[in-house]
């Protein structure tokens, strides 16, 4: 490994155990094999159109932008087969795993839409398919647990530590290291050590590529500014991969939680190695890693893909903090104004539109509605949403 292999400034890089290392060159090598086989690319592009249902169309949220003093167009990647942007990459590394001579998948999930996606891409190709899932997760997101068992797939709850992404990311990476040659660990976002965060947002890439086409056709203009959420940072890397060679801004949103505890490392953070990777973690004075909060799982998670660290310090993409109640405020707003149901994940995207467009009005910008908001609704519910008059129905019958 050369001292510039997979960073991003002082970001990524190999931090594994040597056991390890024989498996990430040779899927570094399988990968590059498969970016140069027409055949392995021509299969995809049809997963991706006949599967996944891409392209996903770009939505132009007429009474949310009026309400938000801007134009405010939606990425609709919650119209994705399984309800988010996860199948792109799912799909993508499983193909790649099932080319490499791969028969089994372990693979981790926060907010459970990663599993469903996995599940769903392994019972495709005929793969075996073990999911690792924090247990406070597994409580939080049931339909998605029940939605995986569905698809085949076998769910492990993680009952150790925090009881969420971080521990699930912990147990995969071991379920890997023990069977290093059957198995791929089919990593969800852009995080991980090289290749990784490139391999993901790869895969992910056709969000960008797709939203860029698609505003120039309807406009004929690049957007002020593109929004996304960032855990991980897989469904912002994906959709920021069509503009960072742009004059377009590139905004994240991290997690601010409810006050007592967030999950924001770009924002609160400092650097350290996590899950293979140097990146921005939050962690203590001795390097111990911090538990985070979030309502919504998928971005509770105390590190962040290093490229997003690399993007942060070139000053190339800005990254803000919502807290739980705005994001929730984001996700009623859009239910009421436009008939869809976003993920909590994708409702932190959306608050800080109306933020910024409420500060400088009249931008144009595209938030990617990173998946639909479904899985939600169970916590949703038990944060005393909004109130639903439910009318007696009476019917009468006729005797004549």
């Amino acid at each position: 490994m050369t001292a510039t292999k997979g960073r991003y400034g002082v970001h990524g890089g190999q931090y594994v155990p040597e056991t390890l290392m024989p498996n990430l060159i040779a899927l570094e090598a399988g990968y590059q094999a498969a970016r140069e086989d027409r055949a392995f690319t021509a299969n995809l592009e049809a997963g991706l159109r006949e599967f996944v249902g891409r392209a996903t169309p770009l939505y132009f949220a007429r009474r949310l932008s009026q309400g938000y003093d801007g134009n405010v167009y939606l990425k609709r990647e919650d119209l994705a087969h399984t309800g988010a942007h996860k199948i792109n990459n799912a799909l993508g590394q499983a193909m790649l795993a099932q080319r490499m001579g791969k028969t089994r998948i372990v693979a981790e999930t926060g907010a459970g839409q990663h599993g469903v996606a996995t599940a769903a891409a392994c019972a495709r190709l005929g793969l075996d398919c073990t999911v690792y899932m924090g247990a406070l997760d597994c409580e939080r997101q049931r339909p998605n647990v029940q939605r995986m068992q569905l698809l085949g797939a076998r769910v492990v709850p993680c009952e150790a530590g925090s009881r969420n992404l971080k521990v699930a990311i912990n147990e995969a990476i071991r379920d890997w290291i023990s069977h290093p040659d059957d198995t791929h660990y089919l990593i969800g976002s852009v995080v991980g050590p090289h290749p990784y965060p490139a391999i993901v947002r790869d895969f992910q890439s056709v969000i960008g590529r797709e939203a860029r086409a698609q505003i120039l056709e309807r406009t004929g203009t690049l957007p002020d500014a593109v929004i996304a959420c960032v855990g991980g940072g897989s469904n912002a890397m994906g959709l920021f991969a069509g503009f960072v060679a742009d004059a377009t801004e590139l905004h994240g949103v991290e997690a601010g939680g409810d006050g007592r505890g967030h999950a924001a490392p770009l924002s609160h953070g400092s650097i350290g190695v996590l899950h293979g990777a140097m990146q921005y973690l939050l962690q203590d004075e001795d390097g111990q890693i911090l538990n985070t909060h979030s309502i919504a799982p998928g971005l509770d998670y105390p590190g962040v893909g290093p490229e997003h660290g690399g993007l942060k310090d070139t000053r190339r993409a800005q990254y803000h903090v919502v807290g739980d109640a705005e994001a929730l405020a984001a996700f009623h707003e859009l239910a009421r104004l436009e008939g869809l149901i976003p993920a909590l994940e994708s409702s932190h995207a959306l608050a800080f539109a109306k933020r910024l467009l409420k500060q400088r009005p009249g931008l144009t910008v595209i938030v990617n509605l990173s998946g639909r908001g479904d899985k939600d609704l169970p916590a949703l519910m038990a944060t005393g949403g909004p109130e639903c008059e439910v009318g007696e129905v009476k019917s009468e019958v006729s005797n004549g």
